[in-house]
């Protein structure tokens, strides 16, 4: 399994945010700042303890992603974040 470490692209897997891609600008103790360039932006990233974080195996230089356009980019492979972007088809 892999490790939750700064530059880790991981899934959340509880919270409001459950199901989204973020990538892991650094760690502290129990907690990972995370941000994906749109809810969270670099400049108000989110506290979030470790457990509830999911990582997928892939890893990018968190120094590269110096504005959230390159942190959108970055999780870009990761197709359908989870939140839907428009209302929810009629079913």
């Amino acid at each position: 399994m892999c490790r939750v470490e700064e530059g880790t692209v991981a899934r959340s897997a509880a919270g409001r945010d459950k199901d989204r891609f973020f990538v892991v600008m650094k760690t502290e103790g129990g907690y990972a700042w995370i941000c994906d360039g749109k809810l969270r932006p670099l400049g108000r990233q989110k506290r979030k303890k470790i457990l509830h974080l999911r990582p997928t195996g892939t890893k990018v230089d968190p120094r590269t992603l110096t504005t959230d356009r390159l942190v959108r980019a970055a999780l870009r492979d990761f197709a359908g974040d989870g939140a839907p972007d428009g209302p929810a088809p009629d079913r």
